[in-house]
């Protein structure tokens, strides 16, 4: 995607919610105190708590558009929604969002700035802090052999993958490569989208543009030591996972093998509860990532 010259082009900020309204009004203020122009698409997952009729005043006023799936989509689903809503309405660039999300007021004009200095890229990812200013670990990007990026010293980063907080896409890219797997539900959605584009453009990270996201703790995710009532959630995560480190050849065959016996040893040694079912989901859950085949849908047809 040749991208030089962003003045007069069009970014959409696509956020999906489910029953978080407070955080999402939050993140709507942010959204709308960007110094770049910004279209704002809000995804309602069918929540419950009241979010609909918190944004009407702002439908009213023109300031957003809110979409209601009537459905759990999870957030693959309604990433997956609201990109094809987003591209098929026109927009030039998706600006891609969690609902407990704040970019600081630069965070859009900052990817602006680099994607009009690109003749070519796949998609600019923000630097993501957590609520006390240090790096916020479920962001954190991958380098070209989907290790952890350390280094953010330059003004763009060569990347390999990113997640769905302050993700900016051109949408021809979106309509070349397709959308987000629905199918995913929750978890590894935004890996996979990344590195499927990542494959065939450059991709970066820009650290001037900073998001802070609002997740209620700084641990990454990690099935040793989540609270047993999330433990289920990680099904989703192993099993998808597995399906993008399939694609990765020997490399991630080989990453796959590591990293479950680590897993599993970390609940053996941290764990104060519950340690069998924590295993059984990481066990389970990749053996049926081997056979996992979701379909990847596109912006014109299924």
């Amino acid at each position: 995607m040749n991208a030089n010259n962003t003045s007069g082009l069009r970014t959409c900020a696509v956020v999906v919610t489910y029953n978080r309204r407070t955080l999402l009004l939050e993140c709507v203020e942010c959204l709308r105190r960007q110094t770049a122009k910004v279209d704002i698409l809000i995804v309602d997952n069918a929540g419950t708590d009241g979010t609909g009729e918190a944004l009407r005043p702002l439908v009213e006023q023109g300031a957003l558009r809110y979409v209601n799936t009537g459905a759990n989509l999870g957030g693959a689903g309604g990433f997956e929604f609201g990109i094809r809503e987003a591209v098929k309405r026109g927009c030039d660039y998706v600006w891609i969002m969690d609902d407990d999300a704040m970019p600081e007021p630069t965070a859009l004009e900052a990817l602006l700035a680099e994607a009009g200095k690109l003749d070519r890229f796949g998609w600019l990812s923000g630097r993501v802090l957590w609520t006390d200013g240090s790096p916020c670990r479920m962001n954190i990007q991958r380098d070209l052999r989907m290790g952890n990026l350390t280094d953010f010293s330059k003004p763009r980063v060569p990347s390999g993958a990113a997640t769905f907080v302050s993700l900016l896409v051109p949408a021809q890219v979106v309509r070349e490569v397709g959308l987000p797997i629905g199918a995913f539900f929750i978890w590894a959605d935004d890996l996979e989208y990344t590195r499927r584009i990542s494959q065939v453009y450059p991709c970066y990270v820009i650290p001037a543009s900073v998001t802070v996201h609002r997740c209620e703790t700084n641990n990454g995710g990690n099935i040793a030591t989540d609270v047993p009532e999330r433990i289920d959630r990680y099904r989703y995560a192993y099993r998808n996972e597995v399906y993008v480190y399939r694609r990765e050849g020997l490399r991630g065959a080989a990453r796959l093998f590591v990293r479950t016996f680590v897993h599993i040893w970390r609940v053996l040694r941290h764990s104060k509860n519950q340690k069998w079912k924590r295993i059984r989901v990481i066990v389970g859950s990749t053996l049926r990532g081997l056979a996992f085949r979701p379909e990847i849908h596109t912006i014109d047809g299924d």
